[in-house]
This record gives structure tokens, sequence and C-alpha cells, in this order.
């Protein structure tokens, strides 16, 4: 016997589940208009991976469903150095942009309410954002999924080139730097 789709023990578990943004859409037809709802759901686990989806159904209720159910399938993973990010970025989608910086220990999450989403979800504890040009809801989630996935660690760099973390930076990395 086939356990049912839309049994709640068959869902995934995460740390994290953040409603962002929800939107109420009227299509005017012949005998009035009619309503549809769309949603934006980022889900994380706090340990470096979160993911973002989109759903749309007639019930606020079911768009809210099919975005979480997208956002665990699109989750990806989100290098984190000592609690930030390795290095600065923008990130691009459409007419918005995302400033992301990483911060020293202590400083929090600044960030405005979507990127704040995505940031406490995958698990960073210190960085500075700023949002740049459009701040339409999901371009701004759109621009930082992009931004985020662009990360690269020092590891990450120096194995694409070919080197040794050693001889990118000139120094002697210690271990815990490595291991990141």
């Amino acid at each position: 016997m086939k356990p049912k789709k839309n049994n709640p023990r068959n869902q995934p578990q995460f740390a994290v589940e953040k409603i962002v943004d929800t939107n109420r859409v009227a299509k005017v037809v012949k005998g009035g208009r009619n309503f549809s709802f769309n949603a934006t759901v980022v889900v994380g686990d706090k340990e470096g991976r979160v993911g973002v989806g989109t759903g749309k159904a007639n019930e606020i209720v079911d768009a809210i469903r099919k975005a979480k159910d997208k956002a665990g399938k699109a989750m990806f993973s989100v290098p984190i150095v000592n609690g930030t990010i390795p290095h600065e970025l923008i990130g691009r989608f459409g007419a918005s942009r995302i400033m992301l910086k990483p911060a020293s220990p202590g400083t929090g999450i600044i960030a405005g309410g979507p990127a704040r989403a995505i940031l406490e979800a995958v698990g960073i504890e210190n960085i500075l954002t700023k949002s740049l040009g459009s701040n339409t809801p999901s371009n701004v989630v759109k621009a930082t999924v992009q931004g985020l996935q662009s990360l690269r660690t020092i590891g990450d760099i120096a194995k694409l080139r070919g080197k040794t973390i050693e001889e990118l930076t000139g120094k002697q990395q210690e271990a815990t730097d490595a291991e990141a």
C-alpha cells in the first residue's frame, strides 16, 4: 500500500520555514474576477543549506504548501566561515541588486525582510547587507539566492586553479581555515 502524498508524516522537516511574501492576484473574466494567490517560502536547516520556492493556487494555504515543497527540492549549500560569508559580493536579479558583506562576530544579521529570512534560514550569524535598486520582495529573494550560490571559499578557488591555499595567499594557513 502506497503512503498518501499529503500525509504530514511523509513531509521533510526543516529547522526554519518562513513565508517571505504572499500576493493575491485577480484575473478579470466575463463573470467577474477570479482571485488566486501566490506565495514565496524559504526553508533551511541553519547548517548551511537553504531553499526558496514559489507556489500558486486558488487558496493561500495550498500556495504556501506548494511553495514549501518546491523550496525543499531546490535546497543548495552555502559556505559559511566563522559564522559569516567568505567574501563580499553583489547578487543581481532583474532590477534588484543586493550587497552581501562579511561581518565580525557580534554584529548579527543586518538585513531587510526578504534577505533576512534567507540568511537566518541558512544559519549565517553575522552579515551586513544593503538592497540596491528595486526592492520587490520576489526579486530581492532571487538576487540573494544568486549571490549566495556564487560564494566560493579560498579552498574552492585553490582547487579550481590547481594550487594550494598557501600558494594563493602567500602565507601558512591554520588547520581550521583549511578545512572550512
